[in-house]
């Protein structure tokens, strides 16, 4: 709900103004004079300011200086009698969105002004949450390991609870955390992003939770942060596993409680933020070495998902590395490339220690480098790479579906040691199903 604060030392037109924008779903408090206005803007966090120029104690003129200078992203709308309007003017060359003149003429004037200011804040906060990768990857998932992975998160992505992303760096949990935010009821609120391990402590708390101007050296300027401009929708932490002690306890009121203050700030900021958490480590053992908090592990795991990395879902090698190397295509300006057999065969036998950012990788070197329209195997330069590390067996496929198949069956029943039901589990099919392949491809 938008937060309005309605400044004017008659009580007549606060009370007239706060009832025509509450009955309009908004969220209003009211201030006497311009003093008790300026210590809640200290406590509180407000979308839009509707204040009398003339008031005592402190005037409209003073408030709104002090509003530019500590919240440059409040809206105010400014109210002046007739004989006062030049001043009103100054008022917007200082930053107000407009004015209404004294006595109103009615309630409609007042809905059109407010309706327009908080839509230009909208505007303007949806242009600072646009990021480059707007778009997001595509889930690709053919592989029936994969498949179970894209069940369990659909049927979590319709609610509003924290998911935590545990795989392998590279795995794709961006992409997936982008998946479950389009399958939400915030599809239409904003998708913001922050990766934890790409900045310092400092640096970071002020990334997540903003700042007010003078928190800091070099903070000549409030700012908003990304739980704020992820405000209606989702916020992903990738690496949140790197968050040191301080954060983890700031990190974990605001998940109980939906509310923060920026560094520096007292204003407490209450957002309706869903989180999707990621991390590549193992969060048990980070609790047992006292890096990671325990409650705070717990309110993240509401939902935990693991993706099983490149290597144990075959069947989507193939299908990953033709929308990857379509997408690498259109960037490089070379559309229609297309993978021979003998380099489906190769990326098919590799192992991939870096998951899918390695296969989009080599994707994009082969392209670089090859001439035409196919890239070959030779273009892959996979035999320079390190061979797998483990005593599992790569067999070069030919790359038809049944092939792949069989050794996805095989390799489950070997992580189970036989058993059946659990092979079926972890392929994500019914146990009916895997004695029909076992006995369609010789297995039993």
């Amino acid at each position: 709900m938008e937060r309005v604060l309605v400044v004017d030392d008659e009580a007549g037109i606060r009370t007239f103004l706060a009832e025509v924008l509450e009955g309009e779903g908004l969220h209003v408090t009211q201030a006497a004079n311009g003093e008790e206005a300026a210590r809640l803007l200290d406590t509180q966090e407000f979308h839009l300011m509707i204040t009398d120029l003339r008031m005592p104690r402190l005037d409209g003129m003073s408030l709104l200086r002090k509003v530019r200078a500590d919240q440059p992203d409040l809206e105010i709308v400014v109210l002046t009698a007739h004989g006062t309007i030049a001043t009103a003017v100054d008022a917007i060359k200082l930053g107000a969105f407009d004015y209404l003149t004294k006595p109103l003429s009615g309630p409609d004037e007042l809905r059109m002004v407010v309706a327009r200011a908080l839509e230009r804040r909208r505007l303007r906060t949806d242009r600072q949450r646009r990021r480059p990768d707007d778009e997001g990857g595509e889930l690709v998932a053919r592989d029936p390991l994969m498949l179970a992975v894209v069940d369990q998160v659909t049927k979590v992505a319709v609610t509003d609870a924290t998911v935590l992303l545990l795989g392998e760096s590279g795995t794709g949990k961006e992409v997936l955390a982008q998946f479950i935010h389009r399958r939400s009821r915030r599809h239409d609120g904003p998708f913001v992003a922050v990766n934890c391990a790409a900045l310092s402590e400092s640096l970071l708390e002020s990334e997540i939770f903003g700042h007010e101007r003078g928190a800091f050296t070099g903070a000549v300027a409030a700012r908003r942060g990304r739980f704020e401009l992820a405000d209606g929708g989702t916020l992903f932490l990738d690496e949140i596993a790197e968050l040191k002690p301080p954060l983890q306890a700031k990190l974990l009121r605001v998940l109980q409680d939906q509310r923060f203050e920026r560094v520096g700030g007292m204003r407490t900021i209450e957002v309706d933020v869903r989180v999707v958490a990621a991390t590549n480590r193992l969060l048990e053992q980070e609790i047992q070495a006292g890096q990671f908090r325990a409650d705070l592990y717990h309110r993240l795991a509401v939902f935990p998902v693991r993706l099983p990395p490149l290597r144990e879902r075959p069947l989507d090698i193939m299908p990953l590395a033709e929308h990857l190397l379509e997408q690498v295509g259109r960037q490089l300006g070379r559309t229609g490339l297309v993978l021979d057999r003998e380099a489906g065969a190769c990326l098919t036998a590799y192992h991939w220690p870096g998951n899918i950012r390695e296969l989009r990788n080599v994707l994009e070197r082969a392209a670089i480098l090859s001439t035409g329209r196919t890239v070959d195997a030779g273009q892959l330069g996979l035999n320079a790479r390190v061979p797998p590390t483990t005593g599992e067996s790569y067999v070069s496929l030919d790359g038809t579906l049944e092939d792949l198949e069989r050794e996805a069956i095989r390799r489950a029943l070997a992580a189970t040691g036989g058993h059946r039901k659990n092979a079926a589990t972890r392929l994500g099919i019914g146990l009916r199903t895997l004695y029909d392949k076992l006995k369609e491809f010789g297995l039993e």
